[in-house]
């Protein structure tokens, strides 16, 4: 068993109240436990972990599940949380396809769809989610009324004050006035809409790569160009979400007063579009990005220059970000990155040293799937726990 949890101190119904949430913590990271396990933990008397469970059995948050096995004296009673006492939904929204996962309170998936979706030229999002939440449901053995909660990732910024998204003028339908609200109505319950890039970092946070590091930034290089900042496991969003949008960033020249010549921006350097006409100044011939950097990373010609280019590129605009954050770790993100593989981490890596006295590592995300759907379950089923461990006890005391 780990370390103890010490016991708590406090008037009798904000000790209950504690005890309940940290007891239900215990369990998620524990799996099953028996009362004497319970108070072993927790500190508290095999009498008091009792009363407690039973409580938390009663409330549905905890399930009574098999029995100790094997050890000295009579076999005892296991609990569990309750994995069914609630259910969430997570969404992938990018600009060509949207995917869908519904999960338990434990974060496990129980049923995923996805769709392709043209939402730059201008597709509804309301009618695609409601329709891919209710099959990614179906497929888990729940209905879609039965959701808490649903955590939506888009390629944009929500704006709190305006109940809308900021920096989506390429996904026509997203940015529409009313859009979000609409969204609300057709679910029926609540959701939350966050950054793609912010809730891959969640992923990355809590599945990947940077579990254990103090902060850590997120270049997502796709179709477009994002950033997520993690600062001790807590998103910096900006004052109205819109930090880390870096493709808007200058990189070369400066716009002066009447001129008609706008400054170089990161986005016009390593978006997709650059990418597919750097790649071809190098021989390589793609249908998408993503697809050019694959092969330049897997040819050892000439052509392989083009690899190199992009990562200075990178290096580039990964300079001014170190400078300004100096991050512990620097992953890669994003279809057009994760296509480089290692190869691209390290030249990137490299060329930031060169050009940078910042020391940093860089590495390519390690979440399985999709990061972004990830992190927005991960995101979903934190809310829900809070509520959820609230009702037993906490939030509303």
């Amino acid at each position: 068993m780990e370390s103890r949890v010490p016991p708590f101190t406090g008037t009798p119904r904000v000790l209950r109240a504690i005890n309940d949430r940290a007891a239900l913590q215990l369990l998620l990271s524990h799996g099953a436990l028996s009362r004497s396990q319970m108070g072993e933990l927790t500190g508290l008397s095999k009498p008091t972990a009792a009363e407690l469970l039973t409580r938390l059995h009663k409330d549905g948050l905890v399930v009574e599940r098999g029995m100790t096995r094997g050890g000295r004296g009579p076999n005892a009673q296991l609990y569990a949380i309750n994995e069914r006492a609630a259910f969430v939904g997570a969404v992938d929204a990018a600009e060509d396809y949207m995917t869908v996962a519904v999960a338990d309170i434990t974060g496990n998936t129980m049923g995923e769809t996805t769709s392709k979706v043209d939402f730059t030229g201008g597709a509804d999002p309301v009618p695609v989610l409601r329709t891919l939440l209710s099959r990614a449901s179906r497929r888990g053995g729940v209905t879609r009324h039965e959701l808490r909660h649903v955590v939506i990732g888009v390629p944009g910024a929500y704006d709190e004050a305006s109940d809308s998204l900021a920096f989506s003028s390429h996904l026509p339908a997203w940015s529409e006035p009313g859009v979000i609200q609409r969204l609300r109505n057709s679910l029926g319950g609540t959701i939350t809409i966050e950054n793609d890039v912010n809730l891959a970092a969640v992923g990355e946070r809590t599945r990947g790569i940077a579990r254990d590091v103090e902060g850590f930034a997120l270049l997502w290089v796709g179709e477009g160009l994002g950033l997520a900042i993690d600062i001790a496991g807590s998103l910096y969003r900006g004052a109205t979400g819109g930090a880390g949008e870096i493709g808007y960033m200058p990189v070369l020249g400066t716009s002066r007063p009447g001129s008609a010549t706008p400054a170089v921006t990161l986005q016009d350097l390593v978006g997709s579009p650059a990418v597919l006409a750097l790649a071809m100044e190098y021989g390589v011939t793609a249908a998408t990005a993503a697809e050019a950097v694959a092969v330049a990373a897997a040819d050892t010609s000439a052509r392989a220059g083009f690899l190199t280019e992009l990562a200075s590129r990178l290096a580039t605009g990964l300079a001014t970000i170190v400078a300004v954050l100096d991050p512990s770790l620097i992953v890669l993100g994003g279809t057009t990155a994760l296509a480089g593989g290692d190869r691209l981490a390290q030249l990137v890596g490299t060329e930031l040293q060169r050009i940078s006295p910042f020391r940093k590592s860089v590495v390519l995300s390690a979440v399985a799937g999709s990061p972004v759907l990830a992190g927005a379950v991960e995101t979903a089923v934190d809310m829900v726990r809070d509520e959820l461990f609230g009702v037993a006890g906490v939030s509303n005391v």
